[in-house]
């Protein structure tokens, strides 16, 4: 089995992949997870097979040290939240993460590289948040974009790891 299943209320901070595509990008998110201690929901279907050798490839021994859940689809998923808020990250959001108040146990979504989410996720999330970026591109890597939000939101709700 790869990393920890966790279960019941969360009361930390939470990264949640919506239909991740790139096993590459999934084990850079969990990489990211165990190093800054917030655990990563993926709501399937997932676009590849997960196994071992495919994620831990990115992951590397990293993955034994975050707590990993897998709904099978976003019914699921949404029922685990209970009073935590769903914060999306969308090039669609209106609002920059840098002007938003993170909560200590709020819940980072990131939509599928190909295509975001649909609009009734969209519309089933608190909050959609933009990451400022110049306008002659377009977006960044999933993986990269979980990295700017997670330490920001972390940052700000002073849950930063302490320096080792």
């Amino acid at each position: 089995m790869i990393g920890r299943v966790r279960r019941g209320k969360h009361r930390a901070m939470r990264i949640a992949l919506f239909e991740p595509e790139i096993a590459q990008n999934v084990g850079a998110v969990l990489r990211l997870g165990a190093c800054m201690g917030a655990a990563v929901d993926l709501i399937e279907p997932l676009g590849f097979a997960w196994d071992d050798r495919r994620v831990r490839r990115t992951a590397m021994d990293y993955i034994d040290h975050v707590a990993i859940v897998r709904h099978p689809d976003f019914a699921a998923f949404r029922a685990t939240l209970g009073g935590n808020r769903l914060l999306l990250f969308t090039t669609k959001g209106g609002r920059s993460l840098y002007d938003f108040a993170f909560r200590e146990n709020d819940v980072l979504l990131f939509g599928k590289e190909s295509a975001g989410v649909p609009p009734a996720v969209a519309g089933a999330c608190d909050e959609r948040l933009r990451i400022p970026m110049r306008p002659q591109v377009r977006s960044m890597n999933l993986a990269s974009s979980a990295a700017v939000a997670l330490g920001e939101a972390l940052r700000q709700t002073g849950a930063l790891p302490p320096l080792a």
